[in-house]
């Protein structure tokens, strides 16, 4: 197996190449984004196994891992190719990217300097690095107030704020004694060590999971939901619902503490799954009462199913699964709607959750809870997918930011600062000192 390239870098490849390839379409393919998506994972998948054959013969780990994005980078250039209709022998960009071995398609540089060639015969004008400049977008009135927590409570007290969707991650379930992913020092990923791991996401890897499916065992244990108390932020979530105004939350997290704060399951989208559903590796349903007593006893569970004894797992995706059938369904119709986005508690860095930023209309107000800034794209990157035709992300600059506020820190703080602002602070802190 190529262990040298680790679950989260095969998924920013594969956002990375679906960018390029919507560069591609904007320049006339005419493909739709979810062609662009499926393009990118086959090539992905493609790199990746010419990495494994490479890691095969005990290449080092850096020989694989250029081995990967040489083998992206070339598929890549034939798929622009087929794309454009464009020979590399007469492209100058396209062969001067397909001459070299380790650099060829390592970022956005080749495809910018093809979609620079399409924007130059359409009478649009480079600037001196040969990047496609684009007119500055006319100024938007701003949809808030201020930019800040005040500014949003506001604009939920205006009467005009009815259907908010929550994004959730991670972060907010901190509080509650769960620790994050991805924190230095205190994120699950740097604490799994005493699980014997190859690297740290391959607890939630499939291929490591039929190999060794203990250590995932072990770790949900201490994950499994009636562990931990919901936080403020989940009571505030609830509070959102109580007063008619949660659309859905979207959440990353696996611990159902939505639901243990009362947040009705038909209002929660468990993105990356959780515990309350179980099936074995050939999809046959499984106990979730015989799963949770396996766990509890730290014994790995195989299928009961005649002629089968597959392995079991609760409906957790792991890396390389599919999301539920219902995120995607509900993910097309629920942004478009809103009225509000509220993002609380995540890195955005695992895609396809983090796009869902870019979903609502340009007309919707946005506001980030979290300990540091993300989303944010610097200002060339957010101009070019702005040309693509792709949403941008946060913009929290001065300049131009008319609708996204922002909040740095402990999302509790943040949430019950903005229950005061909206009149609601007593009813949280009785909500939070519920038992």
């Amino acid at each position: 197996m190529a262990r040298a390239i680790t679950p989260e870098q095969r998924e920013d490849l594969r956002s990375r190449l679906a960018d390029n390839l919507a560069a591609v379409r904007f320049a006339g393919s005419g493909e739709s984004g979810d062609d662009n998506l499926q393009r990118a994972a086959d090539i992905e998948a493609k790199a990746f196994s010419a990495a494994e054959r490479q890691g095969g013969d005990g290449a080092a780990d850096a020989a694989v891992v250029r081995e990967y994005s040489r083998a992206a980078g070339e598929m890549m250039t034939r798929a622009i190719d087929d794309v454009d209709g464009v020979s590399a022998d007469d492209d100058d960009a396209s062969s001067s990217s397909s001459s070299s071995s380790e650099d060829a398609m390592s970022g956005l540089a080749g495809l910018i300097q093809r979609l620079a060639l399409k924007h130059r015969e359409q009478g649009g004008q480079l600037d001196q690095d040969g990047i496609p400049v684009m007119p500055e977008p006319e100024p938007r009135k701003p949809l808030l107030s201020s930019f800040d927590i005040a500014g949003v409570a506001e604009y939920i007290k205006s009467g005009k704020c009815k259907r908010i969707v929550v994004m959730a991650g991670a972060g907010i379930s901190v509080s509650a004694g769960i620790p994050d992913f991805r924190t230095p020092g205190t994120g699950l990923y740097d604490n799994l060590q005493k699980y014997n791991l190859p690297h740290p996401t391959a607890v939630f890897e499939l291929d490591y999971f039929r190999e060794n499916p203990k250590p995932f065992y072990l770790l949900a244990k201490e994950l499994y939901p009636g562990n931990f108390p919901p936080t403020p932020t989940h009571h505030f979530i609830r509070l959102l619902h109580e007063k008619g105004l949660l659309a859905r939350c979207f959440t990353q997290n696996i611990d159902s503490l939505e639901a243990a704060a009362g947040i009705p399951a038909d209002k929660i989208v468990a993105a990356h799954g959780n515990f309350d559903a179980a099936h074995c590796l050939r999809g046959h349903t499984a106990d979730v009462n015989d799963v949770k007593a396996h766990v509890d006893r730290g014994d790995v569970m195989r299928c009961e199913e005649v002629g089968c004894d597959e392995l079991v797992k609760p409906d957790i995706v792991f890396f390389g699964e599919a999301l539920p059938q219902r995120f995607n369904r509900l993910a097309a119709t629920d942004f478009d709607d809103c009225d509000l986005l509220i993002v609380a508690g995540t890195s955005l860095a695992v895609h396809p959750f983090a796009g869902l930023v870019d979903f609502p209309s340009e007309d919707t107000p946005r506001l980030l809870v979290n300990r540091e800034v993300v989303g944010e794209l610097d200002p060339p990157m957010r101009s070019l997918r702005r040309m693509l035709g792709r949403g941008a992300g946060f913009d929290f600059s001065e300049e131009g930011n008319y609708r996204d506020a922002l909040w740095l820190g402990d999302c509790d703080d943040g949430f019950m600062e903005l229950a005061t602002l909206c009149g609601w602070g007593d009813e949280l802190r009785e909500m939070c000192e519920r038992k």
